[in-house]
């Protein structure tokens, strides 16, 4: 059977259980055994009179884990010393995790409405945009943000649905927060513009990783380290995934923003892997930057 993304509808509900001295931890172990977890992925996160609530700490769980484990779930709960479950126990979810009440019979067709349900959320969540403009120059007001109204009516003409977010300083750690919080709030894609250069304001593509648990960072253009302004070893582009989201770097060049932005549209909507996206958009500023350096040059090179 294939693995079921929780979309992050991760809560389990138990009604009916009275608890004297029980221990939380070894509660969370008996649901995550019937689960088929590592004891580690179940938390117990709230206590109250005649209710438990606990996280199931995994994205994708395979579907014959969860499907119709209710009273499986239960009796490993009631085995727990100081557990008691009410004749009328019951557990229950929001999302997916609520297969574990489903009953045997029927199975292939809810799971047939789940996925069709799984699909329209990614969808849906894939169309969510928010575009991030960067720099002491924009949050200073001392030249006009291009690139952001081109992207916003790019996206939208494309199907996306776009918030326009602040700018974002030269600050690594404060970038890191903003694209963070760009993924807990549901956006499919994520874009900023600008900091990808070699100097030490630049931390687009730093901050992409941090956040991203797959990342793609070619180079566009190397530099031998210390020069000139150059404290890096060259311009790079990111394109990271996290769960459901995209983050993109575009640079902060209008044209060349123009240049890559359609050619990310299309890709994305291809559903082109992360790498490949990456190399491209590189591939591309490569290019223009070789045609405006045309020869040798000491100091660095074009990918």
């Amino acid at each position: 059977m294939s693995e079921l993304n929780l979309l992050e509808k991760t809560e389990l509900w138990v009604e009916g259980v009275r608890l004297d001295q029980a221990n939380l931890t070894d509660m969370a172990g008996a649901v995550a055994r019937t689960l088929c977890l590592p004891e580690d992925k179940v938390m117990v996160v709230d206590v109250r009179p005649g209710h438990i609530t606990l996280d199931i700490l995994e994205k994708n769980i395979p579907q014959e884990n969860i499907m119709g484990k209710e009273e499986a779930l239960l009796r490993a709960l009631e085995a727990v010393p100081g557990v008691t479950l009410d004749p009328d126990a019951m557990v229950h979810s929001n999302g997916i995790l609520g297969l574990i009440c489903m009953p045997p019979e029927g199975r292939e067709e809810v799971l047939a409405r789940v996925e069709a349900m799984r699909s329209q959320i990614v969808e849906r969540v894939a169309r969510r945009a928010i575009v991030f403009p960067t720099g002491f120059e924009l949050e200073q007001g001392l030249i006009e943000d291009t690139n952001t109204p081109y992207l916003k009516r790019l996206l939208e003409e494309n199907g996306y649905t776009v918030t326009v977010g602040p700018v974002i300083p030269d600050e690594e750690d404060v970038m890191a927060e903003m694209l963070s919080d760009a993924l807990s709030r549901g956006f499919g894609l994520v874009l900023t513009t600008g900091g990808v250069g070699a100097e030490d304001k630049d931390h687009s593509v730093e901050s992409v990783q941090r956040v991203a648990g797959e990342t793609a960072a070619p180079y566009v253009v190397r530099y031998e380290k210390g020069q000139g302004r150059h404290v890096k070893d060259g311009v790079r582009v990111a394109v990271g995934r996290e769960g459901l989201t995209t983050l993109v770097t575009l640079p902060g060049p209008h044209d060349e923003v123009e240049m890559t932005a359609p050619v990310l549209v299309r890709m994305l909507d291809e559903g082109q892997p992360i790498g490949r996206i990456a190399d491209t958009l590189a591939a591309l500023l490569g290019e223009k930057w070789r045609a405006a350096n045309p020869g040798h040059h000491h100091g660095y090179h074009v990918n």
